[in-house]
This record gives structure tokens, sequence and C-alpha cells, in this order.
């Protein structure tokens, strides 16, 4: 008879072994939010799909490893690039539309994705430094929806040499502005899906923007762009404040570090599930 295979234990102390990859972008993350300015604003983590380019070449890296990698920040001259074709964003949006269909089935091992289409009008103004000041509206309505700076705090760049694309994490600070006087210097139109996920918000995205009437040139520029966001800033906040705090419940300490594998694990699979069709 053909020896069986008996139950294995995790590891030889009876556990698994914390996962280094997911630790990292936790700690970055965590970093980000302890270090911010101090000032009142609303915290943005997401993850953006696209592919990491030398700059000095164009194209994509290439780098000496076998599975998605951590680059460590500054270490090497690339860009990232998010905008995909129109048959990429095609593809994800049949991908998601089909999730959404059999995530309402009974049985289905996750909970139901819900959907929203957006139309959005983002038109940006001079600010302080090189931080613009973004004003959103509806646009059938023109009802305003946020008029903030956004502040840039970090990124990471996220590797992966056996998938189409790569992926970045970035962590901003989004700051309350009031409605700045004169014209903006350029507009984006957004036609936005968005699906709606437990904690998260994944936006597949038509970017169309322009430049000001007083802009030299003034063509129209079209991206497709896909995002994975964490939903609830103040979660996140909360959250991060009672990370690893020893007089806690351990499900109250680790909830930072299971946000974030989850918000890792979609990234994953957004990525994984990536096609040819980058630009």
């Amino acid at each position: 008879m053909p020896q069986s295979l008996s139950p294995l234990s995790l590891s030889i102390l009876g556990v698994e072994p914390l996962d280094e990859f997911i630790k990292e972008i936790a700690d970055f993350i965590h970093h980000m939010i302890l270090t911010r300015p101090d000032m009142a604003g609303s915290v943005e983590v997401e993850a953006k799909i696209g592919v990491l380019r030398d700059k000095a070449s164009g194209q994509r890296i290439g780098l000496p490893v076998l599975v998605e990698s951590i680059l460590a920040p500054d270490a090497l001259d690339l860009r990232f690039e998010s905008n995909m074709s129109v048959n990429q964003h095609k593809h994800y949006n049949s991908l998601l539309n089909n999730l959404m269909t059999t995530s309402a089935q009974p049985g289905h091992p996750s909970s139901q994705l819900k959907y929203s289409h957006l139309h959005l009008v983002d038109s940006f103004f001079p600010g302080d430094g090189h931080d613009k000041v973004r004003v959103t509206r509806e646009e059938q309505t023109g009802n305003v929806i946020a008029c903030v700076r956004k502040i840039r705090l970090g990124d990471l760049n996220i590797y992966s040499p056996k998938r189409a694309a790569d992926w970045r994490v970035s962590v901003n600070l989004e700051v309350p502005m009031q409605h700045p006087l004169g014209s903006p210097t350029y507009t984006r139109r957004k036609d936005r899906m968005s699906y709606a996920h437990e904690e998260f918000a994944i936006d597949l995205t038509k970017v169309t923007s322009t430049t000001s009437a007083t802009a030299a040139v003034r063509l129209p520029q079209t991206l497709y762009e896909l995002e994975l966001e964490i939903a609830r800033p103040e979660v996140l906040l909360a959250t991060a404040a009672t990370r690893g705090d020893v007089n806690l419940p351990e499900h109250e300490r680790s909830a930072f570090d299971e946000l974030i594998r989850a918000f890792v694990n979609n990234a994953r699979i957004l990525v994984r599930n990536s096609s040819d069709g980058w630009q």
C-alpha cells in the first residue's frame, strides 16, 4: 500500500511564520501614518496596478528575481505607469462584473461585491509648492464632493516578474481646503466603475484630462486605470493606533495587520488576473 502523509504541524513551534512580504508593507503603511504631518486630513492608502519602467529605456524593468518583490525606495531609476490599454480595461471590467454576479450566489466563499457607476470632474488649482488643490464635483449635478490638497507621503513599488503587470502601494494625506479662486490649470473627467467589497473599493476608471484655456497645448489625454483603496480611513487610523498593544485582546492589536493582509491579497489577485495589453 502507498504510504499516506500524516497530518503535519505548521512548524516545529506549531505556528506559521509571519509573512515578511505582508509585514513589510504593513510596517511601511504604519510608519507613514505615524510620521505624517500634524494637520487635519484623511489618510489614503491605495494600490495601483501598472508597469515599472526604466527611465532611460522606457522598457519594463527586469530584475534577477523569480517572484514578486518589494523594491527598496529610490534604489532604481524607474517610473511607474498605471495606464492600461482599452482591451485590458474591458478585461478587468468583465472579470469584476462576473465576480459581482457570482458573489451574490448562495454558498459563495466571499462577501458580495457592490457596484456603482460614477461620473466625476476634478479641477486642479495652484497650491503651496508642488501640491495642487483638487476640487471634485459630480458631473451631472455639479455638486462639490471634495476640495482637498493631496500630500504624497510615500510609495512602495512591487515588481511581479511572473505577471503582465506590477503594482505600487501609495500613502497620501488629503487635507481639506477652501474652494480656490481663479481658473483651474487643468481638469480631468473620470468615468469610474467602482466595486465595493468589505473594507475596500476597487475602482476601474477612464480618465480624460484637458489643460486650461490659457495653455499652449490643449489636446485631451485619455488614460485607463485600476486601483484598490482602503475604503474607511477612520478604521485604518483606529487599527493603526492599537497595533501591537499588549494590553488589548489579540484580535484588536492585530486588526491593522489583518486589514493590510486582505489589502495585499486583493492587490495580488488583481495583478495575477492581468493580461497582456499594458501601454
